[in-house]
């Protein structure tokens, strides 16, 4: 490939303008070699189910070194809200969800699908949550914002958790990649693979922590979470007698009830999921918040530290379709994020566009 740009020793496409990795990342080489290797050798019917197992474990085991858990506390899944499923049927009736105004409905739909049980889910700002969570059981919230990118106070709901006993649920899907987050100190951190994760669609993960069924300091105990996907691939033998039984042994940990792996997708995110974790997290935030906060000096707007620029102004989506950048537009903004693949370049590119 002609246009590339190496990031953190590893070589990535560089397309002039994609300012998109909120939708959709773009992997290194490496990884979407590794991708194109597995689909060559399942056209050519050299692969096996048993061949991915390594895949599936060292991808899991970055998730779990990139958010600070025991591997053991972490079940893969396809998509975020999946994995959130579960635990949203398994709250006690009557459960009060206290979520962001604006949060993304992956993480909000669950629980508001279990309001035949009596589950409330109230919004409050992003600002707010914290001070308002005393009067609920649960706070249910991205690290950082899909629509904007704003970032939650992790360490003001930390506090709050420790404070009122309620549940701390995290949804990293737009964080984890840059972002430090080994430090989250949730009952529960879930994300998908595809966005700053770099891996192709269909991997995600959860950390689900003892706490959330024993409950934080003065919270209450939950019941057991009821996996209602377990399949063949939560059992301890899962190549032999577990494949034929209807309550196998399972493996110890979420992991012992979890659905079967995309086994493709886990292939690319073997690869990125690792790098990601072995890198500096402080240096990896430095490159993809300081461009993005160098794009909003140059427009007249305060910095952030998010990677994640939104841009509310007449026509901006239309002046950078125009110049052939890739955006994306969330709640009538042009949203812009820069990960590895982007450069100075790219700054200098949407500043151009949006100031035609």
């Amino acid at each position: 490939m002609e246009d590339t740009v190496t990031a953190f020793g590893r070589e990535l496409p560089h397309r002039p303008g994609y300012l998109n990795t909120a939708s959709i990342g773009v992997p290194p080489l490496c990884a979407s070699a590794a991708v194109a290797e597995v689909v060559r050798r399942w056209a050519e019917a050299d692969t096996a189910p048993a061949d991915f197992d390594a895949d599936v474990e060292t991808a899991r085991a970055g998730f779990a070194a990139i958010t600070g858990v025991p591997v053991g506390d972490v079940a893969q899944g396809a998509t975020a809200s999946g994995l959130i499923g579960p635990l949203a049927a398994s709250v006690p009736d009557g459960t009060r969800v206290l979520v962001a105004a604006g949060e993304f409905s992956s993480v909000t739909r669950p629980f508001a699908a279990q309001a035949h049980r009596g589950v409330r889910v109230t919004e409050a700002p992003l600002e707010e949550l914290a001070a308002q969570a005393g009067g609920h059981d649960l706070v249910a919230v991205s690290a950082v914002q899909s629509a904007d990118g704003r970032l939650a106070d992790l360490g003001a709901l930390r506090a709050a958790r420790e404070r009122h006993g309620v549940r701390l649920l995290l949804d990293v899907t737009q964080a984890a990649g840059w972002l430090p987050l080994r430090d989250a100190r949730a009952d529960a951190v879930v994300g998908a693979g595809y966005k700053w994760l770099l891996g192709p669609r269909g991997t995600a993960w959860l950390a689900q922590r003892p706490s959330w069924v024993e409950g934080p300091p003065g919270g209450q105990r939950w019941p057991e979470v009821v996996r209602h996907g377990a399949g063949w691939y939560g059992a301890r033998d899962r190549w032999g007698g577990g494949l034929y039984t209807p309550d196998p042994p399972a493996r110890p940990g979420p992991a012992g009830a979890e659905e079967a792996p995309v086994w493709i997708a886990h292939a690319g995110s073997a690869v990125t999921v690792p790098w990601l974790a072995s890198l500096d997290p402080a240096a990896l935030r430095a490159h993809c918040a300081g461009l993005a906060d160098d794009l909003r000096e140059r427009l007249g707007m305060a910095p952030t530290g998010s990677a994640i620029v939104s841009v509310r102004a007449d026509g901006a989506a239309g002046k950078l379709a125009a110049a052939g950048i890739r955006a994306a537009v969330r709640d009538g903004a042009a949203r812009l994020s820069f990960h590895l693949a982007n450069t100075p370049d790219d700054v200098d590119l949407a500043v151009r566009a949006l100031r035609s």
